[in-house]
């Protein structure tokens, strides 16, 4: 929260992009936080399953820059969640980063048509999705899949 009569911290504050983390296990969720929080201008949130995060995202007006989520969860999978945020106005342009233990072969190309713009399969190294992550922030890659 910006603090009153201190004009640095506020801008500090305003030009924070929040990322938000989607990850029903409590260690991945925790390695992908200090991984991301660690960014420069980044505030991270966190959501254990996909249900909370879509209410998040539909409360939130667009404040998320970008989404890392995993695709297992109880309640509604982020193959759902992926659905949803393309087919919201709002949110259809929040690029997407997909972290899995699914070992269906056919995974990556599924996430890649629902369109998120790029996936790790677990496990996975924090400094690869990190590095994905500003790039994908910094605007120096084109919205679409990677590996």
């Amino acid at each position: 929260m910006p603090v009153e009569g201190n004009d640095s911290r506020r801008s500090t504050v305003a030009s924070l992009q929040s990322v938000l983390i989607v990850e029903d296990s409590e260690n991945s969720a925790a390695m992908l936080e200090i991984a991301l929080s660690d960014i420069p201008g980044v505030s991270v949130r966190l959501a254990s399953n996909a249900m909370d995060a879509w209410k998040l995202l539909s409360d939130s007006g667009g404040e998320f820059r970008a989404i890392v989520t995993d695709l297992n969860m109880p309640r509604m999978d982020g193959f759902e969640l992926i659905r949803r945020v393309r087919g919201d106005q709002r949110l259809r342009a929040t690029p997407i980063i997909v972290i899995s233990a699914d070992t269906d072969p056919r995974t990556p190309e599924r996430v890649t048509q629902l369109g998120a713009s790029a996936f790790f399969p677990k496990p996975y190294s924090p400094a690869e999705v990190r590095r994905k992550l500003e790039q994908i922030l910094d605007g120096s890659i084109q919205d679409g899949p990677s590996r």
